[in-house]
């Protein structure tokens, strides 16, 4: 986009001779950043040769490659690593995998731009000939042994798994074979008929549904150090240790011993870096997989002193690890030196670019190219010094490019300019820009430039990561925010009849030639109850509140369990009534219903930077239409860190002042206040708004004549603290409440301030949202908005889970630092905080420390974000608080001591303190050494290490509300009667209470039914292997309502498992039957040898002549006592048919009025 004032000017033709006729580099000199990167992609566009760019540094490739790329899409990033030398317990591939995709690309000649950190480039990796080896093609006309192929997997790397949950996994299902390569947007599934493939689709993460169709797929290997099997590592592991002496010898023993034992027990251990040496006899770098490049290197001198300084950290590093007898001699290579790139220059193209004229002295230079440009600041947004920068430009004829962010805001522009006087148009695509004209045109760079003697100048706005293509949002199955219950062997489970016991697996039992699966419970006293999977509806997972709550077991036969569950009804009636009370209060209160949109608001929402997610507008749409209806709102937006909550909650609150209405903003620290004050004042500066900041950043003078203006209606807008909530505080107009982070917040402080404002419009922000504030979303007491699509390029946090290694932590601490970062270092416990700041300190010696916890005052905290701030903290040592601290981009390392002692959600959002930036993030969660961990902390960090991707805040809320439980829903009491039934069941029956204080008829529950006849009704286990994807099978069974739900289950099962066999076919029907009976008032369907009898109490609602003189089967009715219909099945009939006649029957001769 936009290179033919770059390819037709003269400096780029000199350039192009230049280098075709070049023996040695050739210096490119003036040119500025952005510039640099409209240079890089007109020559991959002139030349159609492979260009390998070098930065000093990550951040510099990111921010290079993001410009390159505006130019023209299909830029690669190749990125550094961590390399995994020490033993962790857990960590992720992320960056591994991202390395893979681009070497997969240019194997594949998929890549034509490569940019590059130097220390990546030169890192050593797996030979392009291995790479190749390892990699496979498959198109859907191929022919594939399933066992062969599963090998081929297991050698490129591949981890089998039940189910495929990430990248580097593979399952295989009978003709089914998953598999999520690093090198593909999306996993996909092979479907084969014998050994021929059938077909090949994508296929969805979250719901393991097909997607597209697609016709080849390319397998690359999973990791770069590569021993494709443990006899060949460990054969190759006893090669190397024969060539060592013997002291080498006995390090290497020490340095190896648990990995080989690991081998040794058929395992390949997770991570094998420290042998990259031994396993490939030839040492490759990223060079070694492109032929014939064009070598440009973005500053050279700054490349040459970063990667010198990486190298001495590097040897520091090394050093350590042999002190700590984890490498020996021979392991110790990982780098290429610097000389790799130098000795390139005779046999490549190679190209120098600098800022401006300077010696360079590693190399001899064919030629130099001094190019007259500049670099253009950005525009702000003021159209007033838009106009004055571009009016002398005019004048001289200049080509003027003026990128506006998004195509609503570049048109928007394009619009004002002309009416302003200029010769302005609104441009997609690479369009030839006459002299004396201005160009608009979505898109965004990090600045512009000015070349002078093309006369020809881009003006970009201040925002970054604007003008990409919106990413298709994923279509949500429709029970995804509902579907917390999943059950595993050892869990709690509530039987809606029987009680509390503990799940004990499926069990398959055979019976007269029928096989049925049951659920194994035990309860008190080593009492045992099966329950057949058909009534797997009336079982649940039991949620109760205290991590090390006991749980008491019930007792089968005694009357325990009805008493509590009697207990439980008769206080969710009286929480129904209250409910319903506070409904009724809700639906009838006056609320403002605000006008719709405006032509200033929709100029407002057009000059937003940002392209918007698909969520966001969705979410927008919905608080929308509740502002303009007449009722108060009261929504729930949920959204993971910088999604974008902000803005919409930004929009709602313009959407008020438009019609007069003031808005209050509640956030729960003065520095999280001030935060939202500075980014309303700037979001908001070209409208006549008032917006104001009440909280202890402002001095008392200040505080006093906000709450005056508060009072009498002259301020719009007012961010503040727990301030708000004052006495004197009243607002003269208020029509919007927004509440931010509202898990911060007690119950007792939102009520009062939700009282005070009766009638007010309410939206409440959160990425984790309380267990309470989340069940009285996903129950319908509140609605809920969720934004679940990441930002365009969000890169995600390195997450280590491990044992405290101080020698590992100080490692951290310090590459941090020495990138020019900062750190956070939270150790939870006042008491001793400062002793700790000192071995902080003694580990990273040069480091300024900083520390804050919540035992100091409020200028001493606010002081201190401040310092970090500004930087003038390195490693801010701290408590919890800093889980409502502001964004400091720069903080991009968290190591947390005693992990395992901390909240869900609470870890999750302190994680979100770092990876605010386009630098890399990372996040050590660590543990006491030999400490054995409680059952809670292990599934707090088991969850924590599963939702390292970005958007997993929601998922975070929703398993903290399984192992927390819910509380009371209505906030006012710690329900007890929660705990002692259950967290679903207390759910239930408050809906059912909520009924019949309506007065409506209570829904009738197939759970309400339970059947028993002789019919094969289970999940073979070689249609479904693994123990839990059979019990989400056997619920999403179950839960069956309707033929619509049949049909859409039968599609999924098909997709994910194949055929459906006939026992699962019988499951299905009697789900589907058990609707039908619950509606018709039947309790029960047995099975009695030749005879099917139907149990029930409503049969008075049937016309029996009518049923009689329809039905095809020996029918009897009995009425006296316990009531039933009976019906003989016929000879060569079976009872699944008799049993679904009879309901169709009764169904049509139920009473109509009924």
């Amino acid at each position: 986009m936009f290179l033919r004032e770059i390819i037709s000017s003269a400096d780029f033709t000199r350039l192009i001779n230049e280098l075709n006729a070049a023996q040695n580099p050739v210096a490119l000199f003036g040119l500025p950043k952005t510039a640099r990167a409209a240079y890089i992609r007109a020559l991959a566009q002139v030349t159609g040769r492979k260009i390998i760019v070098l930065t000093k540094d990550e951040r510099s490739a990111n921010k290079l490659a993001e410009d390159v790329e505006f130019f023209r899409e299909g830029v690669r990033v190749f990125s550094p690593r961590d390399l995994t030398l020490r033993p962790l317990e857990s960590f992720s591939r992320e960056y591994e995998y991202r390395r893979i995709r681009v070497l997969g690309n240019l194997v594949g000649n998929k890549a034509q731009v490569i940019i590059s950190p130097t220390e990546a480039a030169l890192m050593y990796t797996m030979p392009r000939e291995k790479f190749v080896e390892n990699t496979l093609t498959i198109h859907d006309t191929d022919s594939l042994n399933p066992t062969e192929f599963s090998q081929k997997l297991v050698n490129a790397g591949y981890i089998r798994r039940d189910m495929v949950e990430g990248p580097g996994q593979f399952a295989v299902r009978g003709d089914i074979i998953d598999l999520y390569t690093p090198d593909m947007p999306r996993p996909v599934r092979i479907e084969l008929w014998g050994d021929e493939i059938d077909r090949i689709n994508t296929f969805d993460l979250e719901t393991q549904r097909r997607t597209e169709n697609i016709k080849k797929v390319h397998i690359s290997p999973v990791k770069e150090v590569l021993f494709t099997d443990r006899e060949k590592a460990l054969n190759a592991l006893h090669d190397f240790r024969q060539k060592l002496t013997a002291k080498q010898r006995e390090n290497f023993d020490r340095a190896t011993e648990k990995d080989i034992i690991t081998l040794e027990n058929g395992i390949v251990p997770r991570s094998m870096d420290k042998y990259i040496s031994i396993c490939y006899g030839k040492k490759a770098t990223l060079f070694d997989y492109v032929d014939n490049p064009i070598i440009f290197v973005d500053d050279w001198n700054s490349v040459k002193e970063s990667y010198t300084d990486f190298c001495r950290a590097q040897t520091k590093d090394i050093e350590t690890l042999f002190e700590d007898k984890v490498l020996t001699k021979g392991m110790e290579e990982f780098f290429a030196p610097l000389s790799r790139i130098t000795d390139l220059r005779g046999r490549e193209k190679f190209i120098a670019a600098e800022d401006f004229m300077r010696s360079i002295n590693d190399f001899p230079l064919s030629a130099i190219i001094n190019i007259s440009c500049s670099p253009t600041p950005g525009w702000n947004g003021e159209y007033k010094q838009l106009a004055e920068d571009m009016t002398a430009m005019m004048k001289n004829g200049y080509r003027v490019l003026v990128l506006a962010g998004t195509e609503k805001s570049a048109q928007t522009l394009a619009g004002d300019l002309s009416d302003m006087g200029f010769n302005a148009m609104y441009v997609t695509g690479d369009v030839n820009i006459p002299g004396g004209t201005v160009a608009v045109a979505r898109g965004k760079t990090s600045r512009g430039f000015e070349l002078l003697t093309e006369k020809f100048c881009l003006i970009t706005g201040h925002k970054r990561n604007v003008g990409r293509q919106r990413i298709k949002p994923k279509k949500k199955d429709k029970n995804s925010i509902t579907s917390i219950d999943q059950i595993s062997k050892g869990d709690y489970v509530v039987h809606q009849n029987y009680g509390i016991g503990v799940y004990q697996g499926i069990q398959s039992v055979t019976m007269q030639g029928i096989t049925k699966d049951y659920l194994l419970i035990q309860y008190q006293g080593k009492d045992s109850l099966y329950v057949p999977v058909t009534q797997l509806d009336l079982i649940s997972r039991y949620t109760y509140s205290k991590d090390d709550e006991k749980v008491t077991l019930s007792k089968l036969g005694s009357d325990t369990w009805n008493k509590q569950k009697r207990k439980a009804k008769k206080a969710t009636e009286e929480m129904a009534k209250e409910l319903i009370e506070l409904y009724a209060k809700r639906e009838h209160s006056k609320g403002y219903a605000f006008d719709p949109d405006n032509e200033w608001q929709r100029d407002f929402e057009a000059r937003f930077f940002y392209e918007e997610t698909e969520d966001q507008l969705r979410c927008i749409g919905e608080i929308k239409r509740d502002m303009e209806s007449g009722r108060p709102m009261e929504r729930l937006l949920c959204g993971d860190v910088g999604v974008g909550k902000t803005e919409v909650a930004l929009r709602a609150a313009f959407k008020a002042v438009m019609n007069g209405k003031q808005v209050a903003i509640l956030v729960p620290t003065t520095v999280l206040a001030w935060q939202h004050y500075n980014t309303m004042v700037q979001r908001m500066e070209s409208f006549p708004v008032n917006i104001q900041l009440l909280s202890r950043f402002r001095s008392l003078k200040q505080r006093k004549q906000t709450i005056q203006d508060i009072n009498d209606g002259v301020a719009d807008i007012v961010v503040g603290t727990h301030a708000l909530i004052q006495k004197s505080v009243k607002f003269k107009n208020l029509g919007l409440l927004i509440i931010d982070e509202e898990q911060r917040f007690g119950v007792a402080h939102k009520e009062k301030l939700v009282e005070g404002f009766t009638g007010v419009d309410v939206l409440t922000l959160s990425a984790t949202p309380i267990p309470r504030t989340l069940s009285m979303a996903l129950n319908g007491i509140r609605d809920m908005s969720t934004i679940e699509q990441p930002p365009v390029d969000r890169i995600p946090i390195e997450t280590y889970v491990c044992e405290y290694n101080e020698k590992l932590i100080a490692r951290a601490l310090n590459r941090e630092l020495n990138r020019g970062g900062q750190c956070y270092y939270l150790h939870n416990r006042v008491e001793t905080i400062d002793l700790r700041a000192q071995r902080v300190q003694n580990m990273c010696p040069e480091a300024r420390i900083g520390i804050a916890h919540g035992q100091m005052d409020e200028a001493s905290l606010s002081a201190v974000w401040q310092q970090l701030m500004n930087g003038e903290i390195d490693i801010l040592v701290c408590t919890t608080i800093i889980e409502t601290g502001i964004d400091v981009s720069n903080c991009n390392t968290l190591v947390i001591e005693d992990a395992d002692r901390m909240g869900l959600a609470q870890l999750y959002q302190i994680r979100g303190r770092v990876g605010r930036s386009t630098r890399k993030a990372y996040a050590y969660f660590t543990f006491r050494r030999n400490k054995v961990l409680s059952e809670v902390a292990v599934k707090r960090l088991n969850a924590i290490k599963e939702f390292t991707s970005f958007g997993s805040g929601f998922k975070i809320a929703m398993r903290d509300l399984q192992i927390r439980g819910a509380g009371s829903v209505l906030g006012k009491t710690q329900s007890g009667f929660m705990s002692s039934v259950g967290y679903d069941l207390y759910i239930k029956l408050l809906n059912q209470a909520i009924a019949v204080q309506r007065g409506e008829k209570p829904k009738t529950e197939k759970s309400d039914c339970v059947v028993d006849i002789s019919v094969d009704a289970f999940i073979p286990d070689k249609y479904i292997s693994n123990t839990s994807n059979r019990i989400e099978a056997y619920k999403k069974i179950a839960s069956l309502e309707s033929r619509e739900d049949v049909s859409d289950l039968l599609d999924e099962l098909i997709d994910r498992y194949g055929d459906v066999p006939e026992s699962v076919m019988g499951l299905i029907e009697i789900s589907l039957m058990r609707v039908q009976a619950a509606s018709l008032g039947i309790t029960e369907i047995v099975q009695r040898k030749d005879t099917v009898i139907f149990y029930g109490s409503k049969f008075s609602q049937i016309n029996m002549t009518e049923f009689l003189k329809k039905t095809k089967f020996r029918i009897v009715i009995n009425s006296a006592g316990k009531q039933y219909i009976s019906a003989q099945i016929p000879v060569g009939g079976n009872s699944i048919d008799t049993m679904k006649s009879v309901l169709e029957t009764l169904l049509e001769c139920k009473d109509k009025d009924e």
